[in-house]
Parts: structure tokens; C-alpha cells; sequence
């Protein structure tokens, strides 16, 4: 049991420094971004080497390198979407009266390469991994991809509460894409889903005949319901940005206290892009919007 407490604590802690941290390095206002890239691809080189070993790791050392190598992989694309990096080829605000599949399409070109290249990393991991005893990492990293993927169609639908202030300023056009005038139908299918999937996650946890693999279950678990939270934190009236206040930029402080982290001054049109992408989890919200 105290294993398990301990796997638990060391992933919430992990979530929040890790989210923190990129959020201070790359959410700054400073144009220079060379450094911070440069750190990040040193750390996503060694996480997927991680990922790797971590594979033909069947103890619980390598349960907990495949965890953190995932982390600094996908550490790698959250900050080369807040430095502005790799984004997309559009990077405009979201022309007014968009609707139906016009309204997807500049929602998706706000975005592009950075999904390209999340995608792209995706099957490098897998082709890693496959074949191994240990597949902590792999699971991690599409765990946190997936989740990702439902928080855009979330906010692709509808969520009315967007922590848009913790945005760095170069990326402050994607609030015009944001859909906060409702709330998705299709969020409780996702919860539904996510929480039975982490019921399955903790009874492996608890019946797992190996202690790396009861290890790991109880990893993801945890992980998949800090998505959870943050999914429920799009339509609550309480913004979890409060979290990373230390590592925000000032003005997004500033924007916090004044009240508009979580309503996006935005335009008439919609789409969907990254929101909270400062978050290691997906965390890394992206979403489509109609004011």
C-alpha cells in the first residue's frame, strides 16, 4: 500500500513542477527562445533514450524512468508550442461567421504542425516500446495525447470556463477560437469513459501479480484522473490556474486578479486550439470557440 501512496504522491508532484516549470521557461514574454528550446530537446533526446531502456526495465526503476522520460518528451512539445515554435501555419485570430467544417478547418490550421509533430513522436515511441516488458512510457505519452485530444473536442463543442490568461501574449489570437458561450454534450461521455477506464487502471493496480506493473498501473491511474479534474475544470467556475500561479508570467497574474482568465474576449468566429497549453497534462487544453 505504501508503494502505491508513494506512486501517487510522486505523480501529482511531478504533474505540478513539471507543468510549472514550463510554463515559467516558456511562457515568458521574452522573444529569445533559443535557450529554452535548446534545453528542451536535450531533455526530449533523453527521454525518448529513456522510454527505450525503460522498455527492457522489468522493475520498478524502469516503471518510474518511463514515466519521467514521457514527461520530458512531451515537455519537448509544450514548450515549442508556447515559444511559438512549431504551431501552425495560421496565426491570426479566427475570422467572424465561420461555421461547420470551415470553422474546424482554420480552428485546425491554428494548430497543425504542432499535432503533425506530436503524432510523428507518437509512432517513434510506439516503435520503441513494442516488444518490451515494460511499456510505462509508451502508455504515459498517449495517455497524455488522448487526453489532449479529448479536451480540444470538448472545447471544440463548447466549455465556458478557459484559463486564457496563462497564454503568453504571442499566442493571445488563439482566444479568438475559443467556444465558451456553452457547455459540451459531449463532455459527460468522456467522463464516463475516463472513469472507467481509471476503474479498470486501479483493480490492475490492485490484482498485478508483479510490483512494477502494480507500479505502473497506479501511475496511470493517477494520471488519467488529474485529467480528470482538469476536463471538469473547463465547465466549473473555478480556475485551476491558481495551481501555477508562481510560475505565471505578471501580466497573466495581473489578468488573473482582474478577472479574465477564464473569459476570452473572443471573436465572433470559432475553431479549436491549445488553451491551457502550458499544462503537462492535456493538461494542454486546445479548443474551439464561439462567443
Amino acid at each position: 500500500m505504501l508503494h502505491h501512496l508513494g506512486a501517487v504522491v510522486f505523480v501529482i508532484l511531478a504533474w505540478w513542477l513539471s507543468t510549472g516549470t514550463i510554463l515559467f521557461a516558456a511562457g515568458r514574454q521574452n522573444p529569445n527562445t533559443v535557450p529554452v528550446m535548446m534545453v528542451a530537446t536535450i531533455l526530449a533526446i533523453t527521454g525518448i533514450a529513456g522510454i527505450w531502456l525503460s522498455a527492457a526495465m522489468d522493475d520498478v526503476s524502469g516503471t518510474y524512468l518511463g514515466f519521467l522520460s514521457a514527461l520530458a518528451v512531451w515537455a519537448w512539445h509544450e514548450a515549442s508550442f508556447l515559444t511559438g515554435t512549431i504551431i501552425g501555419p495560421r496565426r491570426e485570430a479566427c475570422p467572424a461567421g465561420l461555421e461547420g467544417f470551415a470553422r474546424f478547418k482554420a480552428a485546425f490550421m491554428a494548430v497543425r504542425d504542432h499535432e503533425i509533430a506530436i503524432a510523428l513522436t507518437g509512432v517513434l515511441i510506439i516503435a520503441l516500446s513494442l516488444g518490451g516488458g515494460n511499456l510505462t512510457g509508451m502508455w504515459t505519452f498517449l495517455l497524455l495525447w488522448a487526453m489532449r485530444i479529448t479536451a480540444k473536442l470538448v472545447l471544440f463543442f463548447g466549455a465556458p470556463h478557459v484559463a486564457v490568461g496563462m497564454l503568453p501574449q504571442r499566442l493571445a489570437y488563439l482566444a479568438s477560437y475559443f467556444r465558451t458561450d456553452r457547455t459540451s454534450a459531449v463532455l459527460p461521455a468522456f467522463i464516463i469513459a475516463m472513469v472507467f477506464v481509471f476503474a479498470v487502471l486501479c483493480h490492475s493496480a490492485a490484482t498485478a501479480s508483479q510490483n512494477h506493473d502494480a507500479i505502473s498501473m497506479t501511475i496511470l491511474a493517477t494520471f488519467l484522473a488529474l485529467a480528470i479534474i482538469e476536463h471538469l475544470f473547463l465547465v466549473l467556475p473555478v480556475s485551476d490556474s491558481a495551481l501555477w500561479r508562481w510560475a505565471m508570467p505578471r501580466e497573466a497574474r495581473a489578468g488573473e486578479v482582474a478577472g479574465d482568465i477564464t473569459e476570452p474576449k473572443s471573436h465572433a468566429g470559432s475553431g479549436f486550439a491549445d488553451s491551457r497549453s502550458v499544462s503537462i497534462m492535456p493538461a494542454v487544453k486546445a479548443a474551439g470557440s464561439r462567443r
